[in-house]
């Protein structure tokens, strides 16, 4: 069997079992095929790759100037790629067992002040060709700050998952990952408004042979629905619209913010952890480390005693 054909195996037995996020299935293929050609230039293959080749790759790795992140996740591709191997009989050894990672540098994830929020909100009513366009950019930003959703489960909403003024949206995550998330009351009349403006452009669509989308944000692209990509250049022309420096405002942002704002306002982490859909609580107390931080700044900008150190 050749090594593109052990690849595929793998990663079909992935989906199937594990259900894995797409983008991770296109990341771990491309960082074994990279591994695949490595191995090949070398002469070398799955059936005799030892630990030493692996370490070596990790090395090339590094010097091609690749991110801790992206390094650390090869491994875990190749560590997860010869476990299947043993499982399957295909190797008696796993060779990459007991190499360690590189350690990733824990770097707190950006986040915006309320105002600076309230001002996103304000740009969507006003950004946009159309009174459509403004009323589905207000809708996304209000339901993306109401819920903390990424930004892929956003846009890929089914309009069937707003109707009959719903209190709560049904929300497929990572992994297939079901949760349910409350909406705010301005959240919720925003929605209103724009499924019936929605509804009637798409009425208009199939009246003219046209064929209506299923989605709650729909686009004639392939996908059918807004892309993540369209999402993320409205962003940053709503952040330029309402005052803000671009470079500090992403989808993702917003998601912290959401957090952020929750866990000032005195919620549960583990109520967070639920609303966000993670899978470990460790991932979410990251949030509680961003307080900390904005309250150590808070302290060093206006007690009195740490400007006169200074």
């Amino acid at each position: 069997m050749t090594m593109e054909r052990r690849i595929a195996t793998f990663l079909e037995a992935q989906a199937a079992e594990l259900d894995a996020a797409t983008n991770t299935q296109l990341a771990y293929a491309r960082d074994l095929r990279d591994f695949a050609a490595w191995l090949r230039a070398r002469d070398g293959d799955f059936q005799t790759a030892s630990r030493a080749d692996i370490e070596n790759y990790l090395i090339h790795c590094d010097a091609q100037g690749l991110a801790v992140s992206t390094r650390a996740r090869r491994l875990s591709a190749i560590k997860q790629l010869f476990r299947f191997a043993v499982e399957e009989g295909w190797r008696s050894d796993h060779p990459a067992i007991q190499i360690r990672g590189p350690g990733r540098a824990r770097r707190l994830p950006k986040t915006l002040e309320v105002d600076e929020v309230e001002r996103l909100l304000d740009a969507a009513r006003h950004v946009g060709r159309t009174k459509l366009d403004r009323l589905r950019n207000t809708c996304l930003m209000e339901v993306l700050y109401a819920t903390g959703m990424r930004v892929s489960e956003l846009v890929s909403l089914p309009a069937s998952s707003a109707r009959g003024d719903p209190r709560m949206l049904l929300i497929s995550g990572k992994g297939g990952r079901e949760r349910m998330v409350p909406l705010s009351p301005p959240a919720r009349e925003t929605l209103a408004l724009w499924l019936a403006e929605r509804d009637r452009a798409e009425a208009d669509t199939e009246a003219a042979g046209g064929r209506a989308s299923r989605f709650l944000f729909p686009s004639r692209g392939k996908a059918g629905h807004l892309t993540r990509h369209r999402f993320y250049v409205l962003i940053k022309e709503l952040a330029v619209a309402g005052g803000i420096d671009p470079a500090k405002v992403t989808p993702h942002t917003l998601r912290h913010a959401f957090a952020t704002h929750l866990l000032a306002g005195g919620a549960d982490l583990m109520a967070i952890q639920a609303l966000l859909g993670h899978a470990d609580v460790a991932t979410t107390e990251i949030y509680t480390h961003i307080l900390e931080a904005r309250l150590q700044e808070l302290v060093l900008d206006h007690h009195p005693l740490a400007r006169s150190a200074s």
